[in-house]
């Protein structure tokens, strides 16, 4: 193996806590502005397909977004092929695919075999005052699968303050192993598929972890999350729209996740209900 990426500290923190923050892991020229600078062109070719004039200025990477929100005020759909174009970005997968993501996992997950997890990447757009796609308290694993050894990879393509809401972690909380759920949320029927997973008794689960830490980031700073740490959205009251990329990493080798053949869940087009009826309390 190439020389570790993190030391002792950081791999027991990691045990202990659930998660790590690994401030300016990307090289910002040759990983991070690649993505912004194609973000940049596919809201542009949004625009170009239906008929909006393009009167952004040139491209500046600490505005690469500039126009989205124009863009979606017009028509909010529009905004949503935005987002499920970006992920297809070939900078964003050659980031997905990064060798140090792997080195990582095998260096917190000693014998394991890394894998990418299909349909595990993306690049999210949390919006101004928009409620309706925030993920409530949860963890990765249900509504990912693959394995129980599973790694999030989160990553801020603009500057997270405050105002915009950072990603929320329960430290301490993958200790418990997989939680039970319901797949329906009882504050929102509306939801549907992982939206709609819900720890079950959450209230008396945050109460045994009340520790709540929310790390402010920059582009070019790395989160690793256990896919069974507690995490929550953070709720974006900035002018702008908070982007940041996810990339999902999990362990052929570990037990579970070969028992069911590494399935995925919903967006895979499972039934995560049926791979696991012991964590299902519906």
């Amino acid at each position: 193996m190439p020389t570790s990426l993190l030391n002792p500290s950081q791999r027991q923190s990691f045990r202990e806590n659930g998660y790590l923050v690994l401030p300016g892991f990307y090289d910002r020229a040759r990983d991070i502005e690649p993505v912004q600078r194609a973000i940049h062109h596919v809201i542009g070719q949004v625009m170009l397909r239906h008929g909006v004039e393009d009167q952004r200025p040139p491209y500046e990477a600490a505005h690469f977004d500039a126009g989205y929100l124009d863009l979606i005020r017009l028509n909010r759909a529009w905004g949503g092929e935005v987002y499920d174009a970006v992920k297809q970005i070939p900078a964003f997968v050659r980031l997905v695919a990064h060798p140090a993501h792997e080195q990582i996992v095998q260096e917190l997950r000693p014998g394991s075999q890394p894998a990418i997890a299909a349909g595990g990447y993306g690049i999210r757009i949390d919006n101004p005052q928009e409620e309706r796609f925030l993920a409530q308290w949860h963890q990765e694993y249900p509504s990912q699968l693959r394995s129980l050894d599973g790694l999030v990879y989160w990553s801020p393509l603009v500057p997270v303050t405050e105002e915009l809401g950072p990603v929320q972690f329960r430290p301490g909380s993958h200790r418990e192993g997989p939680l039970p759920v319901t797949t329906r949320d009882p504050h929102d029927p509306t939801r549907s598929g992982a939206y709609a997973l819900h720890v079950k008794d959450l209230a008396a689960v945050l109460e045994r972890h009340p520790e709540h830490i929310a790390p402010l980031t920059q582009p070019t700073d790395l989160i690793v999350v256990d896919f069974l740490l507690l995490h929550a959205s953070g709720i974006n009251r900035a002018n702008r729209s908070r982007w940041s990329m996810q990339m999902r990493y999990f362990n052929f080798a570990e037990p579970t996740g070969r028992s069911h053949g590494w399935k995925g869940s919903f967006a895979a087009g499972q039934d995560f209900r049926l791979i696991h009826p012991e964590l299902c309390a519906d």
